[in-house]
């Protein structure tokens, strides 16, 4: 995580790192809030915005939406009522991503979110539901590595109750099918006491 207490080094931050998800506060110093929310958009960057306001400020709330905010939180607010609008923005996200064009990962493998196909060295491979959907969350988040728990929310569900390790059978099982060697993967990577992660 990394934050940023003014408005242009909040911008920098963005458009350098470029993360998954912006909680932007609209009474920055420097660059308020709805003009780093105009630059982030006209630079094309589609990451999710959710920002702060006051509870008062209503036009602020509009404009910001206008700009390409994703939702807003008014102050004040509880920890549990921003995680669960963190977890909506994100979901709508994967959902949007979901409609991207082809992803080819190299010669070896190919991933069509949108017709949720998958083709491995020039032939189709069929995976279960949850098997694409985590194919889909690790490449949504390529590079990064996310733990069991962070993957179980995004592919199975908060609601989720059963055995955290149903996450390493599946990608067992997505290595066995997608990989050209299982046993040494070259996809899907493991970080040993952290989680897993999709080579860059």
């Amino acid at each position: 995580m990394e934050t940023a207490s003014d408005g242009r080094a909040g911008l920098e931050a963005i458009l350098g790192s470029r993360p998954d998800l912006v909680i932007l506060d609209l009474m920055l110093p420097g660059l308020d809030g709805i003009e780093v929310c105009r630059r982030v958009r006209a630079a094309g960057l589609t990451t999710p915005i959710i920002i702060l306001t006051a509870r008062e400020a209503e036009a602020d709330r509009v404009l910001g939406l206008e700009m390409g905010a994703d939702d807003y939180v008014t102050k004040p607010f509880s920890l549990r009522e921003l995680l669960a609008r963190v977890h909506s923005v994100l979901r709508r996200s994967e959902m949007a991503a979901a409609t991207a064009a082809p992803i080819s990962v190299d010669d070896h493998l190919s991933v069509d979110l949108e017709g949720r196909e998958v083709t491995v060295a020039g032939k189709r491979v069929e995976l279960s539901a949850k098997e694409f959907d985590l194919l889909r969350v690790l490449l949504r988040h390529r590079g990064q590595v996310l733990s069991r728990e962070q993957l179980l929310d995004l592919v199975w569900g908060r609601d989720f109750f059963g055995d955290p390790r149903t996450v390493d059978v599946h990608i067992r099982w997505l290595r066995e099918k997608i990989e050209p060697d299982p046993a040494n993967p070259n996809f899907i990577l493991t970080v040993r006491g952290s989680g897993y992660k999709f080579r860059r």
